[in-house]
């Protein structure tokens, strides 16, 4: 779980920033976000397959990268 120091007189709003800082490099948000909703097992792997679909179509128009 993220945590973050308080300095004596620091102001709450660049707190709350280096806290949401944090939960982002930890990966937290979207974590979350992919929570916030059921999806059902064949979203799952329909989404899975478009993706995989999209990685082979950008290697394709890109063959350096």
């Amino acid at each position: 779980m993220p945590h973050v120091k308080l300095d004596k007189g620091e102001p709450l709003d660049k707190v709350l920033r280096k806290f949401k800082r944090q939960l982002e490099r930890e990966g937290l948000f979207k974590e979350l976000r992919r929570r916030e909703f059921y999806e059902k097992p064949t979203e799952k792997r329909r989404k899975k397959y478009l993706k995989t679909v999209k990685k082979i179509a950008y290697a394709r128009r890109h063959p350096e990268a």
